[in-house]
């Protein structure tokens, strides 16, 4: 935001994605108005594992102690896409103001503990299996990378950083077809993960 540009404040973006080449196209030639801050790439899922990631696009709010102060939520930079977040920016905007200006939390200490919520052992061994797949794809494995990834959205079959985000290496268009099934299934469920 513009507007906090005085303060020590960055957004930094980080796409999990495989493809660098993509994001590069997304970061740097497709923004209508051009990016201002930093686009990192983790082809590894580090940072959706380390901060507990089960959704895309996500973001977390960190202080400069290192300490999230809002663990991953959907919280869109504007209301392009409400009907299908359900979720109003205006009341994110107003909450990384008082945040970033005021020092006020976005959350409360207890709010904060309920939705910092560890992996459990099927989500943990998802990822596992995630990071095996994509190691072995790289090494030109793709039938025992197939395998592997199978595995983990099976773990796994509501979190949108295994399904959706590995659209692409598995031939699928992650705007396509398979996407709007994976959506329907997912919403039906309840749209778990999507925190407000």
């Amino acid at each position: 935001m513009e507007e906090l540009k005085d303060y020590d404040f960055t957004i930094i973006a980080i796409a999990l994605d495989e493809d660098v080449d993509a994001i590069r196209q997304w970061a740097r030639d497709e923004p209508t108005t051009p990016l201002t801050y930093p686009v990192l790439v983790d082809r590894d899922f580090i940072f959706a594992e380390t901060y507990g990631i089960t959704n895309v696009p996500s973001t977390v709010w960190i202080d400069e102690a290192g300490n999230v102060v809002r663990p991953p939520a959907i919280t869109p930079g504007d209301d392009t896409f409400k009907d299908f977040t359900q979720i109003d920016s205006s009341v994110h905007h107003e909450a990384l103001r008082a945040w970033v200006r005021e020092n006020t939390p976005p959350m409360s200490p207890t709010e904060l503990r309920e939705r910092i919520v560890p992996a459990g052992e099927s989500l943990s061994l998802a990822r596992a299996e995630r990071r095996l797949s994509m190691h072995l794809l790289r090494a030109g494995h793709q039938e025992r990378a197939a395998v592997h990834l199978a595995t983990a959205m099976e773990l796994a079959p509501e979190d949108w950083t295994i399904h959706r985000g590995s659209m692409p290496v598995r031939g699928e268009d992650p705007f396509g077809q398979a996407f709007f099934d994976f959506y329907q299934a997912w919403e039906t469920a309840g749209r778990p993960g999507y925190a407000p």
